[in-house]
Order: structure tokens, then C-alpha cells, then sequence
């Protein structure tokens, strides 16, 4: 099971987000007790207002290399463990994600 699955022309990344965090950061990937397969990542911003939403979406933006508007939280907008859904070509956007597992 991988954290991510392609998508025609995007992947959809599952995400554990630690938000109220001392830094913007992805912390590499995880396993769930559950078993699911996750990018762990931490916001400086609360969970107020949808601010460590937004904080998420700039922060994958950035390492990706994409532009905010590229990136969407399709599930789990009140959760801490999101579906984010990332445009732009799976193979070389699943690359990357490969290399956050060495984090």
C-alpha cells in the first residue's frame, strides 16, 4: 500500500497532518495503526477557520513544486488524515513522493 495513488493528470496523496506544530514540515512517510499508509506532515498554524488547511495546501505546493492552485483537500477537511489531490504529471509528481520517503 503506498501513501499516494495516480490519477489522470494528478495524485492523490493521504496526509497526517500535525497542525499548532513549531515548523512547516513534512516528516517522511508512516504507517497508521490502522495499517494505512500516510505523508506525515506538521503547520505552525490552528485549526481554526480552515488555516492549517491552508497552510497544508502552500506547504505541498511548495515542495512539489506546483502552485497552490494545484493543490486541493478533497477529504478530511476536519480530520487530521486528508486526501489531497495534487495536478500535474502522476509519474513525475509520484517521483517525488518517492523521495520524501527517505526523509
Amino acid at each position: 500500500m503506498s501513501c499516494y495513488r495516480r490519477e489522470v493528470g494528478a495524485i492523490v496523496l493521504v496526509v497526517a497532518l500535525r497542525p499548532k506544530s513549531d515548523r512547516d514540515a513534512l516528516e517522511g512517510i508512516d504507517v497508521l495503526a490502522d495499517g494505512r499508509e500516510v505523508l506525515r506532515a506538521r503547520v505552525r498554524a490552528v485549526p481554526h477557520e480552515g488555516a492549517a488547511n491552508a497552510a497544508l495546501i502552500a506547504l505541498l505546493a511548495r515542495v512539489a513544486g506546483r502552485p497552490k492552485s494545484a493543490v486541493t483537500i478533497t477529504a478530511g477537511l476536519r480530520g487530521r488524515v486528508k486526501q489531497v489531490r495534487v495536478k500535474g504529471d502522476p509519474a513525475e509528481l509520484a517521483a517525488i513522493v518517492d523521495r520524501w520517503k527517505a526523509i
